[in-house]
């Protein structure tokens, strides 16, 4: 093994490790970084305790355990050990553990300082895993304030080195050769006419035909592996073997897609992204890629997470390229016309852009931080992500005033469990309930992706990873025994997913969730014969308006009532009453916005009336109130401030910032509101003037005023605009005897004078009036002086005395 390539560079890495506390190593795939190095950073790297090698995905941590560990002439539990959810080998003689799946993030938790640990290494970071950046912004922390001496190493194929070297100044950047032989690239689109698996199956046949060895197909989910298999299996003879490889399948599928195929036979691998990195496939010579990979993102205004398939990035294409180069000189096959290729993003997307950051969010709570800002992100978390994250750690009762965990988020938290199945663990109290719990919760994080949607026929299925999973969730709850009870079921997720309770609306298999969005099921599926049903997965497809209910729960509504009676609140609605025109108030008994019972209000209270009325608001959203024009230029006033005197901490005059803010401004001035007619009447001027502080009124007025004063005396308004600079219309003879525009905001922003003619027409737009005076006036007072004769049109207006007056009445103003 030492004439891999990452061996030329070894002693440049422990060099590195003793002077600087992050190191960033770039080497190609095959390089030996993830299978070899470890092992020798463990016996040269002077290392002060144990190795922790962070790998983003389960099938590599596994694998490059057992990598590792075939070295050592070991099993996977001695020297080297993996540690992952629902799976663990480790022992007391332990010194390099491979982790992933938030194991890392759990160990920082429960031991800031990393006792016994001298090494971290993030493996694969240029995936950007939601974990790996979590992982490294903690680690960073560490390093800063409690451990000088913890080591940090940052590895991965195809390192983002401009952003990492920026964010990680003082960390030396080592590059290695890789070790791989000549891959020759082609590319090809794919026939529109045909259907997407019938034609990358031809070209998989067509290729296998023509060329000798193994080969690896990159497809985009699990749908269209499974439907590319079949296709396959029509076109090649029976010495192919087809192996999926993905996430879910079972490790033994999974480790006869890694393995060599049997002699005298070929073996195609049709793999998702999982396999372009860390995973060494035997015999693989020839990469056929789709050029696509399914991304998860989150909604946040919805809460759903929806699946986006979309082509992947160039530096994917390249690894997914170097997969063919391992072991000889290959071929890769891209499904994608060359141009479009090189089109393609850089680089992937990290997921902390894309994902919901609840369980982010709730660590970093535990940590102790409470403003994302402080630490130190290559990118930072997205302020509307960590806004929906906030929400719904409230609704689950982990955050309470001032959004401080409460008992329950601290319980929560220490689970180390998505918030919502920590919700779902924790709001067991009994050992039925908890085994209820454990069990629920161990089918929701690997849910089955064939068979009933109902989650009550895999409650007791007897499923042997489902099985150990819970019996894991159950002793991190510290205890044992009990019988799931589906009776308890509906409570339970209730407490996790209130928002996906879900009533039948009009059409069978369409459903209301009790959060807004529609869901829908198959008209066909047998859950459909319920009214109310609890959906904790779903899925909001690439096209669809409505997300797929992927598991639900049949629910009895009044059951669940009685049982979790927090679960409804009374509430006053407002609506708009078409035939009255006029606004109504309503008493209603509401899960999220699911109503249960409804009944009218004559004269509510105004405590309850104007919260409902702003409810209201927010859904309809400002433009039902009365905008003056005097409230609209306020308005855009505010906007102008912050752009050019941003000093000043002024208030966000976007839609968004007032809707949330309305208790703070509009409430004030709705004492007497009852109605719609009230609310027409309220003034916005004096109520947007309820964010500001006396001196910044005061330096409103005076930076940004209404009006401007002109030579004549004339008092003139400014007109103030969201897109354009400010403007002044003024008849040009008040302007004589200015050299230059006027200014605003302290000097900083001149304004656009719209000259007009003695009948208030205009003339000319200018930005620069001494350039007017001198080029475009001649001409100006050439077709005005026969027009307007009465009027002064001198020959040197820039010196000339301001008038509103005629020639008759011109005196000095």
């Amino acid at each position: 093994m030492s004439e891999l390539p990452v061996s030329a560079v070894l002693p440049e890495v422990l060099a590195a490790l003793k002077q600087a506390p992050q190191v960033l190593l770039a080497a190609p795939t095959g390089a030996g970084k993830s299978t070899w190095l470890p092992l020798r950073l463990l016996q040269q790297g002077d290392i002060a305790g144990r190795i922790i090698m962070l790998e983003p995905r389960r099938l590599a941590a596994r694998n490059v355990a057992q990598r590792l560990a075939e070295q050592l002439g070991e099993e996977p539990g001695a020297t080297v050990g993996y540690r992952m959810r629902a799976d663990s080998r480790v022992g007391p003689a332990t010194r390099l553990e491979v982790v992933t799946e938030g194991i890392l993030t759990r160990m920082l938790q429960q031991d800031p300082m990393l006792d016994g640990v001298g090494l971290v290494i993030l493996d694969e970071f240029h995936e950007r895993s939601l974990q790996a950046d979590l992982a490294l912004a903690l680690l960073l922390d560490v390093q800063q304030g409690l451990r000088d001496d913890l080591r940090l190493l940052i590895m991965s194929a195809t390192l983002d080195n401009a952003r990492l070297s920026a964010r990680l100044p003082a960390a030396p950047l080592i590059v290695s050769e890789g070790r791989s032989f000549p891959v020759e690239r082609r590319y090809a689109s794919l026939p529109a006419q045909l259907p997407f698996d019938e034609a990358i199956a031809r070209e998989v046949a067509q290729l296998l035909r023509e060329e000798s060895g193994s080969l690896l197909l990159f497809l985009p989910g699990v749908g269209e592996i499974e439907r590319v298999k079949n296709q396959l299996a029509q076109r090649v003879g029976s010495d192919i073997e087809l192996c999926p490889l993905y996430g879910a399948l079972p490790l033994a599928a999974q480790r006869r897609a890694i393995l060599p195929a049997p002699p005298g036979k070929r073996k195609v691998v049709l793999a998702t992204n999982i396999a372009e990195t860390s995973l060494t496939i035997d015999g693989i010579r020839l990469v056929v890629d789709s050029a696509l990979e399914r991304s998860a993102r989150f909604d946040a205004r919805s809460g759903i997470t929806r699946l986006q398939t979309q082509r992947i990035s160039q530096a994917s294409m390249t690894q997914r390229a170097g997969r063919a180069g391992r072991l000889a000189p290959g071929i890769c096959l891209h499904l994608i016309g060359r141009e479009q290729a090189e089109r393609a993003a850089a680089q992937s997307e990290p997921e902390i852009l894309q994902s919901d950051l609840s369980a982010l969010w709730l660590d970093l709570l535990q940590w102790g931080c409470h403003d994302a800002a402080q630490l130190n992100w290559i990118d930072a978390p997205p302020a509307p992500a960590l806004l929906a994250a906030q929400t719904l750690l409230r609704m689950l009762g982990a955050l309470g005033e001032n959004d401080q965990l409460t008992a329950q988020g601290r319980a929560m938290a220490k689970l180390g469990s998505e918030p919502r199945l920590a919700a779902l663990l924790t709001a067991a109290h009994d050992r039925d309930a908890q085994a209820t719990a454990a069990r629920l919760a161990a089918i929701l994080e690997e849910p089955p992706r064939q068979g009933s949607r109902n989650l009550l026929d895999h409650l007791f299925t007897p499923h042997t990873g489902w099985q150990q999973r819970a019996r894991q969730l159950q002793k991190r709850l510290n205890v044992a025994g009990g019988h799931p009870d589906a009776a308890l079921a509906p409570m339970l997720l209730a407490q996790a997913f209130p928002d996906r309770l879900a009533r039948r609306r009009g059409e069978s298999g369409r459903y209301q969730l009790a959060g807004g969005p529609g869901a829908m099921l198959d008209h066909e599926d047998g859950l459909t014969r319920h009214e109310w049903l609890i959906a904790p997965q779903l899925l909001q497809g690439d096209a669809q308006t409505e997300a797929r209910i992927l598991l639900a729960l049949p629910v009895d509504i009044h059951t669940l009532q009685r049982d979790y009676p927090g679960l409804v609140r009374s509430e006053t609605d407002i609506e708009w009453d078409e035939a009255k025109a006029t606004l109504r108030a309503w008493q209603r008994d509401k899960i999220g916005v699911l109503a249960l019972k409804s009944q009218p209000l004559a004269k509510p209270d105004v405590d309850v009336l104007h919260p409902a009325m702003l409810r209201w608001i927010r859904e309809k959203g400002l433009e039902v109130l009365n905008w003056t024009p005097e409230a609209q230029q306020l308005r855009l006033r505010l906007q102008c401030a912050a752009q050019w005197l941003p000093e000043e901490k002024w208030p966000a005059m976007d839609d968004e910032a007032l809707l949330a803010t309305l208790e703070s401004w509009l409430l004030p001035e709705m004492r007497s509101v009852r109605d719609m007619k009230g609310l027409r009447q309220v003034s916005l001027v004096g109520a947007l003037l309820h964010l500001l502080t006396w001196s910044q009124r005061q330096r409103l007025d005076s930076a940004l005023p209404t009006h401007y004063t002109v030579p004549t005396g004339s008092r003139l308004p400014i007109r103030y605009d969201s897109e354009k600079p400010p403007a002044l219309a003024v008849r040009l003879q008040e302007m004589f005897g200015e050299a230059q525009n006027p200014t605003i905001a302290e000097g900083r922003v001149a304004l656009v004078l719209e000259l007009l003619s003695p009948a208030q027409r205009p003339l000319q737009i200018t930005r620069d009036l001494a350039a007017f005076w001198q080029g475009a006036y001649p001409q100006v007072q050439k077709e005005m002086k026969g027009r307007y004769p009465k009027h002064a049109w001198p020959d040197d207006p820039a010196s000339a005395l301001p008038t509103r007056r005629t020639k008759k009445y011109a005196a000095p103003q």
